[in-house]
């Protein structure tokens, strides 16, 4: 079969690797769509993956095509979205519920082969049957749409919060949407991205500008969302939190990432600085809550792009152009 492959940090291509085969308690599953993200791209510099070369693509959905001997949940034919998630379930962090946290963490896509291929395997456990109307083109947006549910978990915002959000792009957008189910009085966004800035806009956030200074919040935000990354927007965004208010790191920054923080005004003013860790809990909600229409794929995904142009596909969302970028087999 056919299917991209990071060889080395900053080479893939997209070459013949062999038909997958599922053990007793797996899947196959045939690609319908794999969504590109930014972990693809720190997987391209050679970070998380622990081994290279790997078959990236942990954002997919597609057609049940064979089943393990101990595989009675789904049928050949089924329509599935994939948890990427692979846990121990013996180590101290798995014992307590924090499986995202786990000694032995991998994931399908990052550590193993995944999904931007025409056949990915997983195991029967992580896969999650969609009814009829949702398309499956349209579901690799399940797995981003289940890291923002987690981000929501670890903030269990208040009614009436003021929100910032810094970067616009499918995961920026995807909080604000959650943000405005969730009780938000007002959702502003931040991004230097004119394009994406507007569709922030036409999703209805309260307020955009590309510097934070250009929006009238003098005492800064409850609640601030870093879904960039970028150091220099975590940075400022520290310094927007109000009083008892909550700054999220939600983007994934490079490991050589850092900021500066005031210790002081943390403790004086009751400041929480928190992270949020991929998927926790959350997968299941997020295929009910995509299934509901709570995003509309029309609106996030801006191109489908076939396999065999993958390395384009890496070199158009690299470039922040467009939004959400699926590879279609």
């Amino acid at each position: 079969m056919k299917a991209a492959l990071i060889e080395a940090p900053g080479v893939v291509t997209v070459t013949e690797v062999p038909d997958p085969t599922p053990g007793p308690r797996e899947v196959v599953v045939k690609v319908a769509s794999c969504g590109l993200c930014g972990t693809d791209l720190h997987i391209m510099e050679g970070e998380f993956a622990p081994t290279l070369p790997v078959v990236p693509g942990h954002e997919f959905a597609g057609e049940v095509a064979a089943i393990g001997t101990g595989v009675t949940e789904v049928a050949v034919g089924d329509r599935v979205a994939v948890d990427p998630s692979l846990y121990c379930h013996e180590c101290r962090y798995c014992r307590e519920g924090h499986n995202n946290l786990c000694d032995r963490w991998n994931a399908i896509g990052v550590t193993t082969a995944g999904g931007a291929a025409e056949y990915a395997v997983a195991p029967v456990a992580n896969c999650v049957r969609l009814p009829d109307h949702v398309g499956l083109q349209d579901a690799a947006l399940i797995e981003p749409l289940s890291c923002a549910v987690r981000g929501y978990d670890i903030l269990s915002a208040k009614m009436a919060s003021k929100v910032l959000i810094y970067g616009s792009g499918t995961m920026g957008l995807m909080m604000l949407e959650l943000a405005k189910r969730t009780g938000a009085a007002s959702v502003e966004m931040v991004d230097i991205n004119a394009e994406r800035l507007a569709t922030a806009e036409k999703l209805g956030c309260s307020a955009s500008a590309t510097n934070a200074d250009e929006l009238d919040r003098p005492t800064g935000w409850d609640i601030v969302i870093d879904a960039t990354g970028n150091a220099k927007a975590i940075q400022d965004g520290l310094g927007r939190v109000a009083k008892a208010g909550t700054f999220l790191q939600f983007g994934v920054s490079d490991y050589a990432t850092t900021a500066t923080i005031e210790p002081y005004k943390i403790y004086n003013q009751e400041i929480t600085i928190t992270g949020s860790m991929a998927v926790l809990h959350s997968y299941e909600r997020a295929a009910e809550l995509f299934a509901t229409g709570v995003i509309d794929p029309k609106v996030f995904i801006s191109d489908r792009i076939p396999l065999a142009e993958y390395p384009r596909a890496i070199d158009q969302f690299k470039a922040g152009i467009g939004r959400k970028v699926l590879v279609v087999p």
